[in-house]
Protein backbone atom coordinates (compact mmCIF):
# COMPACT_ATOMS: atom_id res chain seq x y z
CA UNK A 1 0.00 0.00 0.00
CA UNK A 2 1.25 3.48 -0.78
CA UNK A 3 1.58 6.35 1.67
CA UNK A 4 -1.88 7.75 0.92
CA UNK A 5 -3.52 4.37 1.52
CA UNK A 6 -1.74 4.01 4.85
CA UNK A 7 -2.81 7.53 5.80
CA UNK A 8 -6.41 6.67 4.98
CA UNK A 9 -6.16 3.58 7.18
CA UNK A 10 -4.87 5.86 9.94
CA UNK A 11 -8.08 7.88 9.57
CA UNK A 12 -10.11 4.66 9.57
CA UNK A 13 -8.40 3.77 12.87
CA UNK A 14 -9.56 7.01 14.48
CA UNK A 15 -13.22 6.68 13.46
CA UNK A 16 -14.08 3.68 15.72
CA UNK A 17 -12.61 5.55 18.69
CA UNK A 18 -14.66 8.63 17.80
CA UNK A 19 -17.72 6.39 17.44
CA UNK A 20 -17.55 5.70 21.18
CA UNK A 21 -18.52 9.34 21.78
CA UNK A 22 -21.64 9.39 19.58
CA UNK A 23 -24.87 7.36 19.61
CA UNK A 24 -24.97 4.23 17.50
CA UNK A 25 -28.74 4.43 17.09
CA UNK A 26 -31.59 6.77 17.92
CA UNK A 27 -35.20 5.79 18.58
CA UNK A 28 -37.91 8.46 18.75
CA UNK A 29 -41.57 8.23 19.76
CA UNK A 30 -44.19 10.75 18.76
CA UNK A 31 -47.83 10.74 19.95
CA UNK A 32 -50.61 13.31 20.50
CA UNK A 33 -50.03 13.23 24.27
CA UNK A 34 -46.29 13.75 23.71
CA UNK A 35 -46.15 16.39 20.95
CA UNK A 36 -42.57 17.25 21.87
CA UNK A 37 -41.69 13.58 21.45
CA UNK A 38 -39.75 11.05 23.48
CA UNK A 39 -36.61 9.29 22.48
CA UNK A 40 -33.48 7.49 23.45
CA UNK A 41 -29.94 7.28 22.22
CA UNK A 42 -28.10 3.97 22.19
CA UNK A 43 -24.37 4.39 22.73
CA UNK A 44 -21.76 1.65 22.65
CA UNK A 45 -21.64 1.72 26.44
CA UNK A 46 -25.05 2.95 27.62
CA UNK A 47 -28.59 4.03 26.73
CA UNK A 48 -29.81 7.53 27.54
CA UNK A 49 -32.92 9.59 26.87
CA UNK A 50 -32.95 12.35 24.30
CA UNK A 51 -34.04 14.58 27.16
CA UNK A 52 -33.16 13.97 30.82
CA UNK A 53 -36.47 12.29 31.72
CA UNK A 54 -37.19 10.52 28.43
CA UNK A 55 -35.85 7.10 29.39
CA UNK A 56 -37.88 7.10 32.62
CA UNK A 57 -40.99 8.18 30.69
CA UNK A 58 -40.46 5.42 28.10
CA UNK A 59 -40.08 2.83 30.86
CA UNK A 60 -43.27 4.16 32.44
CA UNK A 61 -45.12 3.68 29.16
CA UNK A 62 -43.59 0.24 28.73
CA UNK A 63 -45.06 -0.76 32.10
CA UNK A 64 -48.60 -0.22 30.75
CA UNK A 65 -48.14 -2.78 27.99
CA UNK A 66 -46.05 -5.25 30.00
CA UNK A 67 -42.77 -4.46 28.29
CA UNK A 68 -39.56 -4.92 30.22
CA UNK A 69 -37.90 -1.72 31.46
CA UNK A 70 -34.83 -0.59 29.54
CA UNK A 71 -31.99 -0.81 32.05
CA UNK A 72 -28.54 -0.14 30.53
CA UNK A 73 -26.80 -2.05 33.33
CA UNK A 74 -28.73 -5.20 32.41
CA UNK A 75 -27.65 -5.19 28.74
CA UNK A 76 -24.43 -7.23 28.43
CA UNK A 77 -23.61 -5.93 24.95
CA UNK A 78 -22.99 -2.48 26.42
CA UNK A 79 -20.13 -3.89 28.47
CA UNK A 80 -18.10 -5.40 25.65
CA UNK A 81 -19.05 -3.16 22.69
CA UNK A 82 -16.54 -0.42 23.64
CA UNK A 83 -13.80 -3.05 23.62
CA UNK A 84 -14.82 -4.18 20.14
CA UNK A 85 -14.61 -0.59 18.89
CA UNK A 86 -11.18 -0.26 20.45
CA UNK A 87 -10.08 -3.52 18.81
CA UNK A 88 -11.27 -2.26 15.40
CA UNK A 89 -9.30 0.96 15.86
CA UNK A 90 -6.13 -0.89 16.90
CA UNK A 91 -6.56 -3.33 14.01
CA UNK A 92 -6.80 -0.51 11.47
CA UNK A 93 -3.74 1.13 12.99
CA UNK A 94 -1.80 -2.14 12.68
CA UNK A 95 -2.78 -2.38 9.02
CA UNK A 96 -1.34 1.11 8.45
CA UNK A 97 1.85 0.49 10.45
CA UNK A 98 2.59 -3.01 9.12
CA UNK A 99 1.52 -2.01 5.59
CA UNK A 100 -0.16 -5.38 5.12
CA UNK A 101 -2.91 -5.75 2.52
CA UNK A 102 -3.58 -9.29 3.69
CA UNK A 103 -4.17 -8.02 7.24
CA UNK A 104 -6.44 -5.36 5.73
CA UNK A 105 -8.53 -8.12 4.14
CA UNK A 106 -8.85 -9.86 7.50
CA UNK A 107 -9.81 -6.55 9.13
CA UNK A 108 -12.52 -5.87 6.53
CA UNK A 109 -13.92 -9.38 6.87
CA UNK A 110 -13.98 -9.13 10.66
CA UNK A 111 -15.60 -5.70 10.49
CA UNK A 112 -18.31 -6.94 8.12
CA UNK A 113 -19.01 -9.93 10.36
CA UNK A 114 -19.22 -7.79 13.50
CA UNK A 115 -21.52 -5.34 11.73
CA UNK A 116 -23.87 -8.10 10.56
CA UNK A 117 -23.92 -9.75 13.99
CA UNK A 118 -24.45 -6.35 15.66
CA UNK A 119 -27.47 -5.55 13.49
CA UNK A 120 -28.93 -9.02 14.08
CA UNK A 121 -28.36 -8.71 17.82
CA UNK A 122 -30.05 -5.30 17.89
CA UNK A 123 -33.03 -6.69 15.95
CA UNK A 124 -33.20 -9.66 18.37
CA UNK A 125 -33.07 -7.26 21.35
CA UNK A 126 -35.96 -5.24 19.88
CA UNK A 127 -37.90 -8.43 19.15
CA UNK A 128 -37.43 -9.65 22.71
CA UNK A 129 -38.62 -6.34 24.16
CA UNK A 130 -41.58 -6.10 21.80
CA UNK A 131 -42.85 -9.68 22.02
CA UNK A 132 -41.98 -11.06 25.46
CA UNK A 133 -44.53 -9.09 27.44
CA UNK A 134 -45.56 -9.48 31.07
CA UNK A 135 -49.24 -10.05 30.37
CA UNK A 136 -50.08 -10.71 34.02
CA UNK A 137 -49.09 -7.20 35.08
CA UNK A 138 -49.84 -5.29 31.88
CA UNK A 139 -52.58 -2.66 32.12
CA UNK A 140 -53.24 -2.47 28.38
CA UNK A 141 -53.70 -5.88 26.76
CA UNK A 142 -54.50 -6.21 23.07
CA UNK A 143 -54.51 -9.87 21.97
CA UNK A 144 -52.00 -10.51 19.20
CA UNK A 145 -50.41 -7.07 19.51
CA UNK A 146 -46.63 -6.77 19.71
CA UNK A 147 -44.57 -3.65 20.20
CA UNK A 148 -41.29 -4.29 18.43
CA UNK A 149 -39.88 -0.94 17.26
CA UNK A 150 -38.43 -0.69 13.75
CA UNK A 151 -34.76 -1.39 13.13
CA UNK A 152 -34.68 1.42 10.55
CA UNK A 153 -37.55 3.66 9.52
CA UNK A 154 -40.98 4.29 11.04
CA UNK A 155 -43.67 2.06 12.50
CA UNK A 156 -47.02 2.74 14.13
CA UNK A 157 -47.36 1.24 17.64
CA UNK A 158 -50.84 2.04 19.00
CA UNK A 159 -51.00 5.85 18.91
CA UNK A 160 -47.21 6.22 18.88
CA UNK A 161 -45.14 6.64 15.73
CA UNK A 162 -41.78 5.03 16.42
CA UNK A 163 -38.81 5.91 14.24
CA UNK A 164 -35.29 4.50 14.39
CA UNK A 165 -32.21 5.66 12.51
CA UNK A 166 -28.45 5.12 12.72
CA UNK A 167 -26.66 7.68 14.84
CA UNK A 168 -23.36 9.46 14.35
CA UNK A 169 -21.34 6.48 15.61
CA UNK A 170 -22.91 4.10 13.09
CA UNK A 171 -22.20 6.60 10.29
CA UNK A 172 -18.58 6.94 11.44
CA UNK A 173 -18.16 3.17 11.49
CA UNK A 174 -19.71 2.90 8.04
CA UNK A 175 -17.29 5.53 6.77
CA UNK A 176 -14.34 3.62 8.26
CA UNK A 177 -15.53 0.46 6.49
CA UNK A 178 -15.94 2.24 3.14
CA UNK A 179 -12.46 3.79 3.46
CA UNK A 180 -10.94 0.37 4.17
CA UNK A 181 -12.70 -1.26 1.20
CA UNK A 182 -11.53 1.54 -1.11
CA UNK A 183 -7.96 1.18 0.17
CA UNK A 184 -8.11 -2.58 -0.32
CA UNK A 185 -9.48 -2.19 -3.86
CA UNK A 186 -7.09 0.54 -5.01
CA UNK A 187 -4.04 -1.21 -3.56
CA UNK A 188 -4.60 -4.47 -5.42
CA UNK A 189 -1.70 -5.67 -7.57
CA UNK A 190 -2.18 -5.08 -11.34
CA UNK A 191 -2.55 -8.27 -13.37
CA UNK A 192 0.52 -7.44 -15.46
CA UNK A 193 2.61 -7.29 -12.30
CA UNK A 194 1.20 -10.61 -11.18
CA UNK A 195 2.22 -12.12 -14.54
CA UNK A 196 5.76 -10.78 -14.13
CA UNK A 197 6.02 -12.31 -10.66
CA UNK A 198 4.73 -15.64 -11.94
CA UNK A 199 7.03 -15.87 -14.98
CA UNK A 200 10.01 -13.92 -13.69
CA UNK A 201 10.07 -11.75 -16.87
CA UNK A 202 8.06 -8.88 -18.27
CA UNK A 203 5.29 -9.91 -20.68
CA UNK A 204 5.52 -8.96 -24.38
CA UNK A 205 3.98 -5.55 -25.10
CA UNK A 206 1.66 -7.10 -27.67
CA UNK A 207 0.69 -10.02 -25.48
CA UNK A 208 -2.69 -9.98 -23.80
CA UNK A 209 -2.98 -10.67 -20.11
CA UNK A 210 -5.20 -13.74 -19.55
CA UNK A 211 -8.58 -12.89 -18.03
Amino acid sequence: MNRRARLLMGIAAILPAAAALWPLWEVRLLAPQYPEGLGMRIFAHTVTGLKPNDLGSINGLNHYIGMMPIEPGAIPELRYMPWLLAALGVGALLVAVLNSRRLLGVWIGTFALLGAVGLWDFWRWEYDYGHNLDMENAIIIIPGMSYQPPLIGSKQLLNFTATAWPGGAAIALGLAFVIAVLVWWTSRTPRAAVAVRATGSAPDRGAQVPV
